[in-house]
Order: C-alpha cells, then structure tokens, then sequence
C-alpha cells in the first residue's frame, strides 16, 4: 500500500517556504536601490556583494548537507530561522559595506539552511516513501512566494525604509518559521522513538546500481548546473533582455506571466504526473527551458512570442524545482540524501553566482541574439545529459541482471 504523504508537514513547510523565500530572496531585488543609495555603490556592486554572498554560500552547501544528515533536517532548519532573524537584522543595523557585505553572506547560507533543500531532505527524512509526492506538493505552494512577497515588499516598502523591511521580515523568521521548524523537528524526534527498532521508517532503495553512482551523480550534478545556469541568467536579465529585444516598456508586464506559469506546471505534474519518472520529469523541464529561450531569437520584438517566451519557461523552471528533489532520491535512494542535495546544491549556487555576470559579458561581447543562441545550447546540452543518465541506469540494471543470471 502507497504510504500518503504527510499533508500537515506539507502545508506548514509551504508556509515557511514562502516566508523563507519572500524575505531572503525576491525581497532583494526590490530594496536593492535603496541599499545602493545608503551604501554609496553603484546597483552593480550591490548585486556584485548578492553574487559573492552566493559563491560563499554555494561552498558551505556541501557542510549544510553533512549536518542535516547527522543532526536531522528540522534542528538545522529551526536553527537556520534564527541565523536568518540575525543575518537579517545584522544587514538593516550594518554601519558600512564590509558589515554589510557579512551580513549578506549570513542571509545566503540561512537561506541553504531553510529553502527547499534542506525543506526536501526534512520530508524524506519524515516519510520516505512518500518524499516525491510530497516534494511536489510543497513546491506547488512554495511557487506563491513570489507573487505574495513581491507586493509586500512593495507596500512595506513604501511606507518604511530597507532596513526597516529586514527588521519586519527577521520578525516573521523568528515567529512564524522558528516555531514550526522545532515543532516538526520535536514530532519527527517523538516519531522515531515511538517506531524504534521494531518498525524503522522505510527507506527508499536508489535504481543506479553501486558501480554507475559515482558517475551518475557527476551527471546529475552537470544537468542541474546547466539548468541552473540558463534559470539563473535568464532570470536576472529577463526584464534587460526583453526591452533589447525591442518590447520596451512592455517588457515589465511579459514577465508577470513567469510565476502563474511555474505554479501551473507544478499543478498539472501533481495533478496528472503521479506516475511520471522523475527523469522524464527532468528532461521535460531541460527542454521546456531551452526551447523557451531559442522562441525569443526568430519571434522577437513580437508581445506574443516573448509572451509565450514567458509561459514556456515559466513551466520548465516550476518543473526543475521538483525534479532538483525527487531526481536525487529516484537515483541514489533515501540514505545521505541531506549531503547529496549539499553537494548538488553547492554546484548549482556557485554557477548561478556566476551566470548573470556572464550573461552580460555575452551580450555585451557579441550581442543578444548569440548570447540567447548560447544560454539555449547549455539548455539542450543539459537534455543530452540527463539522456546519458537514462542510458547509464540501463546498462547498470542489465549488468546487474547479468551478473546474477551468471551466479545462478
């Protein structure tokens, strides 16, 4: 019998997704002009002190993940509440850029601590069997982030300060996140001790066999640095890259169709795509990105096509958020699934630190149609790969039966 997912784990790790992402990710860009003006920096070495902080916070992943496996994902989570209460309130108080610049770097590995990596090891830890459906439903709430915090931050924006705004949001971590962390953290604890050694939670058995791991994951970390760096630089220079393209002014409203499209592909995968490996689920997700970003070189500056543009790549992004969970646990099953995503994560942080600084070399170097032509071909290089993991499975699992018919 399928075991049901942990539906009051799900919905309260959804509510500090949104809070966890709101204030510590899409706020920034938001406030940014303002941080700029009060430090005396230009936007880009704000923006710079966000990259750095990443790069940073990419290189302790692998250590986050190390913890959450011996600790347990709700300590570490509810720990990283209160880190992310600090960190934000260390940056509204900084007196000058270097403590600014700490502070930031806080905010980022808080953020490793408390966003969907250490929120999908916590529901694999909690219920093993049921980890990809629940992994799907928690992103299908966590995709509102943007769209709540976006305004909120707006509106608080506009009758307070930035520093204001971080003091607001260090109070949402340490009342509302912290509190629910512990008491999945204590529950979990309670029911480990209840089971114990009589009935431990089932684990999932990873479908590599033992001899392709080691190359397996070198070709998942690959896939998901790839995705990551076409998300990540797209993301950044959406806005930029549209208005070059000739949209102009209407370039603002095309991108209010990314978020709605990333919630509409986590609907639909929960809704039809129960039963889709998270392969397949994966290779969608690579092509949709990759086909979106080649759909704006011949249709641009038509609304239309940066408008399908948009959607397209809104579902492949709201897509690769599951998959950056549930591919990991199909390939390498439910043992070191906190250091895995660590290690995965660290790869991933450090290219999308990078990918919109090379993005803008790109454009600038040899214009936007070819720096698109690029960013596409890393999206279709990231297909070839997770091909070559499908490929790999195969030959290990007929390996593996041909080893045993032998032994018989």
């Amino acid at each position: 019998m399928t075991e049901p997912p942990p539906i009051a784990a799900i919905i309260a790790l959804g509510i500090t997704q949104i809070i966890g992402y709101g204030t510590l990710y899409y706020s920034f860009s938001i406030l940014a002009p303002d941080m700029s003006r009060d430090l005396g920096w230009p936007s880009e070495a704000v923006f710079g002190a966000l990259s750095a902080a990443l790069l940073i916070g990419g290189l302790m992943a692998p250590a986050l993940g190390k913890w959450i496996d011996r600790f347990g994902a709700g300590r570490i989570m509810t720990a990283g509440s209160a880190i992310a209460a600090a960190a934000l309130v260390a940056c509204a108080l900084a007196p000058g850029r270097i403590s600014f610049v700490a502070a930031l770097i806080g905010i980022e590995a808080a953020s490793n601590l408390v966003q969907y990596g250490a929120a999908f090891a916590l529901l694999v830890q909690i219920r093993p069997q049921a980890a990809q459906r629940s992994i799907t439903y928690l992103t299908l709430i966590g995709g509102f982030a943007s769209t709540i915090f976006w305004p909120i931050t707006t509106m608080l924006h506009a009758e307070m300060s930035w520093q204001q705004v971080y003091l607001v949001f260090a109070g949402l971590n340490l009342i509302i996140c912290l509190p629910i962390h512990a008491v999945l953290s204590r529950q979990m604890r309670r029911n480990r001790e209840r089971s114990g050694k009589a009935s431990p939670a089932r684990r999932v058995e990873g479908t590599l066999a033992a001899s392709a791991r080691r190359m397996g994951f070198v070709l998942m970390a690959l896939s998901f640095s790839l995705q990551s760096l076409v998300s990540s630089a797209i993301l950044v220079h959406m806005v930029p890259l549209l208005s070059g393209l000739g949209l102009g002014a209407t370039a603002a409203l095309v991108g209010t169709f990314f978020g709605p499209s990333q919630v509409l592909s986590r609907l639909t995968n929960m809704l039809f795509g129960v039963n889709l490996p998270p392969l397949k689920l994966a290779i969608i997700a690579a092509t949709l990105m990759s086909a979106a970003v080649f759909l704006l070189i011949p249709t641009a500056p038509s609304v239309a096509g940066a408008i399908a543009f948009a959607v397209v790549f809104g579902l492949g992004n709201g897509l690769f958020s599951i998959v950056t969970g549930t591919l990991p646990l199909l390939l390498f099953g439910s043992d070191g699934y906190g250091k895995m995503q660590g290690r995965v994560m660290a790869a991933r942080l450090i290219v999308s630190a990078v990918a919109p600084f090379a993005l803008a070399y790109l454009i600038g170097s040899i214009g936007v149609v070819w720096s698109l032509a690029l960013t596409s071909a890393a999206g279709v290089l990231a297909v070839l790969v997770l091909v070559a993991i499908g490929q790999l499975a195969r030959n290990g699992s007929a390996s593996e039966a041909a080893a045993t018919q032998t032994s018989n």
